[in-house]
């Protein structure tokens, strides 16, 4: 009861001397604070909402349209469609006053039609794809075509400097394919994978798919698809994510790893205290809307939808189907360290706390090793790493009242939680094995140092080394991307000094962090946690996990065979890929549909018949140097298209999927999108982007790139695949399988990748080597081609 009592702030009894008035003038005042504060942030929103309701015109014009309204009435000339002329004839005076307000009345008409013709020609101009399609290569022309949309482009989108979210009412809807073209699609994909009697069934099941129901099907997606912003993410967010009912650790949420070749600081306390800064300020340029959007080319805007869930997030449990939380504030974040929670208030005096003043509130959590859990307490987050079902039965008896439900919303309001790890995160290149652990510290933990429901969890090792876990439902791995570029380049200043720790002198004593307190004495809550507890060791150990540093070389030596880096690695892959298994399996590839309003990813299909033909060509003695590199040209070329159709909206596998929901509803069975829906990923890759931000300049400071992050492996006798080229000479794989798996072995595949790009880079070599020996010999055809 102690702790109900110290939260009351105000109250009063009435005595036979009359009344007793009590109250905390401290706690008071805390609350007025956050309520200014609330409000604060509710009229910036409602100014950048006008702002961005109006982009690209800008709102100050206005009262330029108003004033030569003003101007053209007194001086005789009439206003288009006599506009203050019919305001007058409505208002109840024609006094100087009146004739004023009708004045004001016709401009704002006037304003809000060039304001929305504006928009709408800019959103025409945005469903233009043709730009993506245009060859790049040094030497290549653009069509006019393309620069002339260029051109209209950047006089609307780039003369008034963008906010945030100022580009979503521009931005196209997602189109909807035709069926016939999404089944042409499908069938050339799996012809690799299948043999002439499975191809023939699957093109029969198709035809009639094709032929029956899916006119039917089409029909609702396409009235969604016109009713709805987007066509696919709302089923995507609740079907792919929030119905699971398995794991969130190892089969969902993904991690981020720190730049592991710059160390600034080894205090433990000063990272923490100078990440959380840097991410508090990330936050404020979200909600102010001053953070830039992303301009591809620097020029095509992307959706910045999935920012407004990064922090104040949570996903909540359900019996059936989970839901996202999302709060408008939060001042405090939540800190776990050796099995306890504490709340640490991250304003005071209205204002952000600097990073010395963090400093103090972590290193008192630091300095507090003596106090050991509560009962249940140093397990708790192993809820949320297990079955949803039970996590969420659990949630509604033993956290629905009272203390547990108190600190649960605290630990679930939290702006982000921070983990302070007892071990160090190491990286040492003699020793690849170290950078392993890294990895699996931030994809599992130990199974309960994380809260794998919060949007993401900043884990910091005892050496002041960085990463992150995060949950995937609310955004994807681009976004979180971007934030830890953010964070890189911030960490690049000079924030520490000579001893490592955060620099400046604090201005009052921060307050103190605050121990949450837990209720778990219960026996039915003890076993819940003992048994997720257990499911939780179960599934982390059978996580292998490989990071692979790839230092031979990097996108350097694939721009001078002019092919794209990812499609060279995804080769590489596949060549890999069919060394280790000895056969073909359905590849999957995350590519973004942000050109589009609301838009999230795509599925790339890299397994392709260009690509079979070159693997099976680079395995064949027979084949000649020069017929291997047109082969590897050619799957190239018909990746850099599959890619290319994705971002577009041609994809295969979203459309399949929104046509398999909606025979869901009409109760409809299809056996061919039963089949295709059921088919699984053994090979499932992601490239982690970077240089989302122009602060990140690798030429000026090249030990920022970060290391990227990683997955667990989607299918039980699959891999995972995440990579990121770190620059001209580097790239890092992430590859992920399962120890239960006796045909899976993420070293094994790692060494299979090293030498399908040694075995790539020696091509070329030849290659070269044979064109200079008789340059008559290379013909158009046999050069690879840029992309």
């Amino acid at each position: 009861m102690a702790e109900a009592h110290s939260a009351v702030a105000f109250s009063f009894s009435i005595t036979h001397e009359g009344w007793d008035i009590n109250y905390d003038r401290e706690v008071l005042d805390l609350v007025w604070q956050s309520g200014v504060r609330s409000w604060k942030k509710r009229l910036a929103r409602f100014r950048t909402g006008v702002r961005n309701g109006v982009y690209p015109a800008h709102l100050q014009s206005l009262w330029l349209v108003i004033a030569i309204a003003v101007g053209l009435h007194f001086t005789q000339r009439h206003v288009p469609f006599d506009l203050v002329n019919k305001w007058l004839s409505v208002l109840p005076g024609d006094s100087l006053q009146w004739q004023l307000t009708a004045c004001s009345l016709a401009g704002l008409i006037v304003w809000l039609s060039i304001c929305y013709t504006m928009r709408y020609s800019l959103k025409l101009l945005l469903m233009y794809k043709g730009w993506m399609y245009e060859k790049r290569a040094p030497g290549s022309r653009v069509s006019l075509q393309t620069r002339l949309w260029g051109l209209f482009v950047k006089v609307l989108a780039t003369w008034n400097k963008p906010g945030l979210y100022s580009f979503q009412g521009s931005l196209p809807r997602l189109p909807l394919p035709s069926v016939q073209d999404t089944m042409q699609r499908y069938l050339r994909s799996v012809r690799p994978l299948l043999d002439d009697s499975n191809y023939n069934r699957m093109e029969r099941l198709a035809k009639e798919f094709e032929q029956g129901i899916s006119t039917k099907l089409q029909r609702y997606l396409f009235l969604k698809s016109w009713w709805s912003t987007n066509y696919v993410s709302d089923w995507w967010e609740e079907y792919v994510y929030l119905r699971g009912r398995g794991a969130l650790m190892v089969n969902s949420n993904f991690y981020g790893i720190d730049a592991i070749f710059m160390h600034p600081t080894k205090v433990q306390s000063a990272r923490a205290a100078s990440v959380v800064n840097l991410l508090l300020q990330f936050r404020r340029t979200v909600e102010r809307q001053e953070l830039e959007p992303i301009l591809v080319q620097g020029l095509v805007p992307l959706c910045s939808w999935q920012y407004e869930r990064i922090f104040n997030t949570v996903r909540a449990p359900g019996v059936e189907t989970d839901k996202i939380i999302h709060y408008q504030d939060s001042n405090h974040i939540v800190v776990l360290y050796r099995g306890c929670y504490y709340k640490v208030i991250i304003y005071h005096n209205g204002r952000l706390l600097r990073p010395c003043e963090l400093q103090i509130q972590i290193e008192h959590i630091l300095q507090q090793s003596e106090e050991k859990p509560q009962p249940g307490e140093e397990l708790l987050a192993s809820l949320t790493a297990g079955d949803r079902t039970k996590w969420a039965q659990i949630r509604q008896t033993v956290f629905a009242k009272g203390v547990n439900r108190t600190s649960l919303h605290i630990v679930e309001s939290a702006a982000f939680v921070l983990s302070l790890d007892e071990k160090p995160f190491e990286f040492d290149l003699a020793h690849p094995e170290k950078l392993d652990q890294f990895g699996r510290y931030l994809l599992h933990g130990n199974g309960h140092d994380r809260w794998f429901d919060k949007s993401f969890t900043v884990c910091v090792g005892s050496n002041g080394r960085i990463g992150f876990n995060a949950e995937h439902t609310w955004a994807d791995a681009a976004v979180m991307s971007h934030i830890w570029e953010m964070l890189i380049m911030g960490e690049n200043e000079q924030r520490y000094d000579e001893n490592g720790n955060t620099v400046g002198i604090p201005e009052f004593e921060p307050p103190t962090p605050k121990r949450l307190t837990w209720d778990l004495n219960d026996k039915v809550a003890l076993v819940a946690i003992d048994e997720a507890h257990i499911a939780a060791q179960k599934l982390l150990n059978d996580v292998d996990l490989r990071i692979l540093v790839h230092d031979a070389y990097g996108k350097g030596l694939m721009k001078t065979c002019r092919l794209s880096p990812d499609a060279f690695i995804q080769m590489a892959l596949q060549l890999a890929y069919y060394r280790d298994a000895g056969k073909f399996s359905l590849t999957y590839e995350a590519s973004m549909t942000r050109l589009f309003r609301e838009g999230r990813t795509e599925t790339v299909r890299p397994c392709t018949i260009e690509s079979a033909a070159w693997v099976k060509a680079m395995l064949d003695s027979n084949v000649s140097t020069e017929e291997r590199v047109r082969l590897l040209n050619e799957a190239c070329e018909r990746h850099q298209l599959g890619y290319q159709d994705a971002m577009c909206g041609k994809g295969i596998d979203r459309h399949l999927f929104c046509l398999y929901v909606v025979s869901k509803y009409l109760e409809i069975d299809s056996p061919f999108l039963q089949e295709v829906l059921s088919e699984p990923w053994r090979l499932s890759t992601s490239q982690t982007p970077h240089g989302q931000t122009a602060k990140m300049d690798l030429k000026k400071h090249p030990n920022c790139i970060s290391a990227g992050g990683g997955f667990g492996p989607v299918a039980d006798d699959g891999y995972g695949v995440s990579y990121i080229v770190a620059g001209e000479d580097l790239i890092f794989f992430h590859i992920s399988s399962k120890r239960s798996c006796g045909t899976t072995s993420s070293e094994r595949f790692a060494q299979e990748i090293c030498r399908a790009l040694a075995d790539m880079k020696h091509l070329f070599e030849e290659y070269r080597s044979l064109q200079k020996k008789n340059p008559s010999n290379g013909t158009k055809s046999d050069k690879p081609q840029a992309k």
